[in-house]
């Protein structure tokens, strides 16, 4: 496959009239178009748009009335299918705060659907996002309180045997944990991330020192910034070790309050994320989230306490907000879409840049964010047309 005509974005420069090259599922090579040869068996002509780096949503629940808890091969069939037109190559399943046996049967799902199913041209699963059980019941949002455990290495190694050593994410409680929980889930390799939690700032900043280093859905379901109490989010703004995930959908965080976000934070800090469940793509009515009932009007979604239940926003509505809010360049967006997710995973060594030898996950778009073509390891995904 052969991508021409377009505004390449590689990890440190731009190539304004380019090709990428791609074999099976790699890339093969790119340069500027008067040294292409057009002898590839697929061409796409990106007609002067920018090619980029496919999506990565770390914290997605669900699409198109298909949420990742219900634990069938069918409900993920439909999600890695239809979130490549959001520009999504790459993302973690997400599960919810629900009985030990629901979650170790959309444990066992996904394990299943990675292993035999999960294949090019459809968006890869690179692991999974455990959020909850191991919240705070001062800070459950949309999550079922009468399902929360302790954050103890006991309750983590049986959901660790059941995801086969596929978590990737873990949202908790910091100050809920057992001692010692935070060294020893980052010893496997899992992304220690403070959400739905009480801790205030001195609480996270110790967090920190033991391997905290995300902060699932920066702003909401945690304690604010306050100038006679710092929370955790106080701690996110001065910590450079924690990437800010965001949904910046436009209603979970102020425009202007995701700009001075990324004022404090800059390019390298934030993550943007979607945070969606099962109604995204579909007509306003009422939907289930972990057994709860929602209420989807236009892009909100509230249970019948009012809290916000996820969201039910594109991956490219999230990038173009960020480009829109915050006035920052398409090097910068990549970044908060792609790279600094990709780093934070543990998967940038093939994913989050345009690069000889990764993955080919790659994205056409025009400069307002409108995706044209969506490529997940090398086949198409997506056409606009």
């Amino acid at each position: 496959m052969l991508i021409i005509n377009g505004t390449v974005y590689l990890e440190n420069r731009v190539i304004e009239n380019g090709y990428v090259r791609i074999a099976g599922d790699k890339i093969v090579g790119f340069g500027s178009m008067e040294f292409c040869d057009l002898n590839d068996d697929q061409v796409i002509d990106a007609k002067g748009n920018a090619v980029i780096p496919g999506f990565i949503d770390q914290h997605i629940h669900g699409a198109y009335g298909s949420d990742h808890m219900d634990g069938t091969l069918e409900a993920l069939h439909t999600i890695v299918n239809f979130i490549p037109k959001e520009g999504t190559t790459s993302y973690l399943p997400t599960t919810m705060t629900q009985s030990q046996e629901a979650v170790d049967i959309a444990l066992s799902s996904i394990v299943e659907y990675m292993d035999h199913h999960n294949k090019p041209g459809e968006a890869e699963m690179l692991g999974m996002h455990l959020e909850g059980p191991f919240i705070s019941a001062k800070h459950v949002g949309a999550q079922n309180p009468k399902f929360i455990q302790k954050p103890t290495r006991e309750n983590f190694n049986h959901y660790w045997e059941k995801s086969d050593g596929r978590i990737k994410l873990i949202t908790f409680a910091p100050e809920e944990a057992e001692p010692g929980f935070i060294d020893y889930i980052t010893s496997k390799g899992v992304v220690a991330s403070a959400g739905h939690t009480d801790s205030y700032y001195g609480q996270i900043m110790d967090a920190c020192k033991e391997g905290l280093s995300n902060l699932t859905h920066f702003h909401n379901a945690m304690t604010p910034h306050h100038h006679r109490n710092p929370g955790a989010v106080t701690a996110g703004f001065v910590n450079p070790q924690l990437k800010a995930e965001m949904i910046v959908d436009g209603i979970h965080i102020h425009p202007d309050s995701v700009k001075a976000t990324f004022t404090i934070k800059g390019e390298d800090g934030i993550i943007g994320i979607t945070d969606a469940m099962r109604a995204k793509g579909l007509p306003d009515g009422e939907y289930d989230l972990g057994g709860q009932m929602v209420s989807k009007i236009g892009k909100e979604c509230r249970i019948d306490t009012g809290s916000l239940a996820g969201s039910v926003a594109e991956m490219d509505f999230v990038v173009r907000n960020l480009k829109n809010f915050t006035g920052c360049s398409m090097q910068s967006l990549i970044k908060m879409s792609s790279t600094n997710s990709a780093k934070q995973l543990g998967v940038f060594g093939r994913k989050g840049s345009i690069a000889v030898g990764k993955d080919a996950d790659i994205v056409i778009t025009d400069e307002d964010i409108n995706i044209q073509t969506t490529i997940c390891r090398g086949v198409v995904a997506y056409t606009k047309d």
